[in-house]
């Protein structure tokens, strides 16, 4: 039960992007299309999940004066696997997520995570703290993204959804429109918990 809930903090209770609000960057950037947003969620979560393991293995060994210029070199090492293996097998999503791909290495939620757990416990509990925070991230964007697509251009995941006859709110697919959507998401989220809250009390 106790490692059920370090899996799903993440996902819901400590929700990166709507609660912690990290990662917002590549995340208001790349939300664009879902199938952008399914490769930034991939990719960020496999930079977390390995670097988690390998900083959780690594922690003792390494001087508390260069700890975190360590994390960086672990993080950015797998960020170079994750970029190579894009440009060669998906190039046409590599390009379309550019420069946020080598970005991932100062990613707040990878490095805030190698510092504030992975760096601090073993590699079971940190396993889980990545899937949960990576699993979150990806859901977060997804989500963000499926609205931005559809209002924009009327589609999802490049399939049309709505009449020929819609008139695309172009507004959404452009950078106000990931605030917009974002600042909508976490109103909303926070006065779902307000009124859990309340009701609890």
């Amino acid at each position: 039960m106790k490692a059920f809930g370090e899996l799903t903090k993440g996902i819901i209770k400590e929700n990166p992007v709507f609660v912690m609000a990290l990662g917002l960057c590549p995340l208001l950037a790349t939300s664009t299309s879902v199938n952008n947003a399914i490769g930034m969620g991939a990719a960020a979560t496999f930079v977390l999940l390995c670097s988690n393991i390998i900083i959780s293995l690594i922690k003792n060994f390494i001087p508390d004066k260069i700890r975190i210029p360590c994390y960086i070199l672990v993080i950015a090492s797998f960020v170079t696997i994750v970029d190579m293996v894009m440009h060669a097998y998906v190039p046409q999503l590599h390009k379309n997520l550019g420069i946020f791909i080598p970005l991932i290495v100062v990613n707040c939620i990878i490095l805030g995570r190698a510092e504030a757990f992975a760096g601090k416990h073993n590699v079971g509990k940190s396993i889980l703290d990545a899937i949960g925070m990576g699993v979150g991230f990806t859901l977060a964007i997804i989500l963000i993204a499926t609205i931005r697509e559809f209002l924009g251009t009327g589609k999802i995941l490049e399939i049309p959804i709505l009449p020929t006859s819609y008139k695309p709110m172009i507004v959404a697919i452009l950078p106000p429109g990931a605030f917009f959507t974002i600042g909508l998401l976490m109103g909303l989220i926070n006065m779902m918990k307000n009124k859990k809250q309340k009701s609890g009390a």
